[in-house]
């Protein structure tokens, strides 16, 4: 049975940190710096972490297709200890009998879960890979490392890419690390770090690989490294596949994107390689995983990374920017200081409401409601006990009315909150995220979005709930 991948997505945050932004901050200590300062990163909001944004990737992919297994990836998980495939699933809201699992620890994490399940013919996996990293300012990492998620589901119908083959390598090559108590990696020499790990055993691994199964250099048009482009290119150089396509857009637009690279590079790859045509797929980290796939005449269709470049706006404000990821503190008064502290056993019985946004409706008379409640809140019907779930968590709202809140506290101020309308008559009071003074209207069209509500920080919690995004471009 042909085992692959039958669906991809990418999420990349809306603002793009120009690297000029924060070379000219650094300029005055770090000189060096300018010289890298071309083109953006990704940057998250401060709302968004690595699980807000692995469900953005990941609900794309449960609109086509239905999983029965999760696993969440990733080297910057904000819980050390809390199923965050568990919450991605309720947020999903996908059958509670899926089994689920988290991966970390290493920039293999994503690789290592698709090799797996690739190689032991699992289909129905959703593998998720995301990463909000932090860096020293003024370092080399700040300044190269984005980020992103991806989402993928392996399959055997309809495939964009189909498993060829693959092998790992296991070595503990220290190239980066980060202790459980520290928020930095620390990064070694970076000709070192080339000479001994990139260009040591992976070439040898891919050779051999290619050759066990009668794969030709030039059956390859796509190398997918998450290495530098210089070492790409000698990589292909040494194993002969001169004329593979080593380029990618991610470089100078997204940055490093940690354990996300090897999912966000095959949907780079995919719309550009012709059918029957193969990606190798190279990922580092405490050793190398190689996976081999065979294009499909589906593969042109993948347009996720292309699409979510696209939403992208370039930000020029590095204050912002340093704020957003809690780098610097700012003063917010008095109105920060209030008690968020999250009754958990409220939450657990109002789960679904919570993580999925599911609301009600009523079996009465049709009408739409969130929250769900014993009577319905159409005063022509009133019906008690009639209310079925409803989910309005893919709908389309309309802004009805708002408030741009400069007296409230929130991290990126104005907090803006409204009425949005929903088709069935249902109205909810919410929160607006990725907005600025004066960037919404009566009238807009805004999506549901998982985001943090809100930061407990006397007791290390966070709360997850849906905001209003306006709908920009489709």
């Amino acid at each position: 049975m042909t085992i692959g991948i039958s669906a991809l997505s990418v999420y990349l945050p809306r603002s793009r940190i120009s690297r000029s932004a924060i070379a000219d901050a650094h300029r005055w200590a770090v000189p060096t710096l300018a010289a890298r300062g071309k083109g953006t990163i990704s940057a998250a909001n401060w709302d968004e972490d690595s699980v807000t944004m692995a469900h953005e990737a990941a609900r794309r992919v449960t609109l086509t297709h239905t999983p029965t297994a999760l696993q969440f990836c990733s080297t910057s998980m904000p819980f050390a200890d809390r199923s965050h495939a568990a919450l991605l699933n309720e947020a999903l809201q996908l059958d509670s009998h899926n089994r689920t699992q988290d991966l970390g620890a290493c920039a293999r994490a994503a690789s290592s879960a698709l090799y797996a399940e690739l190689a032991q013919g699992q289909r129905g996996t959703l593998i998720m890979a995301a990463e909000k990293r932090l860096a020293k300012p003024a370092s080399t990492q700040e300044i190269s490392q984005g980020d992103a998620a991806a989402a993928l589901i392996t399959g055997s119908d309809d495939l964009l890419a189909e498993y060829v083959a693959g092998r790992t390598f296991a070595t503990d090559f220290v190239d980066h690390y980060r202790r459980a108590d520290s928020d930095f990696d620390y990064a070694f020499e970076d000709r070192w770090v080339r000479d001994e790990f990139y260009l040591a055993d992976a070439p040898t691994l891919i050779r051999d690989l290619l050759a066990d199964n009668a794969i030709a250099a030039s059956e390859v048009s796509q190398l997918v490294i998450n290495a530098p482009l210089r070492v790409r290119s000698k990589i292909a150089q040494l194993c002969g596949l001169t004329d593979a396509d080593v380029g990618l857009t991610s470089d100078a637009e997204v940055g490093g994107t940690g354990c996300v690279a090897p999912l966000l590079g095959l949907a780079e790859a995919l719309p550009r390689a012709s059918a029957g045509s193969c990606i190798v797929c190279v990922t580092f980290g405490q050793g190398v995983d190689v996976l081999v796939l065979r294009a499909t005449a589906n593969a042109s269709q993948c347009t996720a990374f292309g699409d979510a470049l696209a939403t992208g706006e370039r930000d020029d404000n590095y204050l912002r920017y340093l704020s957003h990821r809690g780098l610097i503190a700012m003063d917010w008064g008095k109105r920060a200081e209030r008690d968020v502290r999250t009754a958990q056993s409220a939450y657990y019985r109002q789960r679904d409401q919570i993580s999925g946004l599911v609301g009600g409706k009523c079996t009465a008379c049709g009408t739409a409601q969130f929250p769900r409640t014993k009577a319905c809140v159409n005063p022509e019907c009133r019906e008690f006990a009639a209310q079925t779930p409803y989910a309005f968590a893919d709908l389309t709202g309309t802004i009805k009315s708002f408030t741009e809140d400069w007296q409230a506290y929130s991290p990126a101020p104005p907090l803006i909150y409204g009425n949005i309308v929903f088709e069935g008559g249902a109205n909810i009071m919410m929160q607006f995220s990725d907005t600025s003074e004066g960037s919404v209207s009566v009238g807009d069209s805004v999506g549901m979005h998982f985001r943090i509500k809100d930061i407990d920080r006397a007791r290390g919690y966070q709360r997850y709930f849906w905001k209003a995004i306006p709908v920009r471009g489709g």
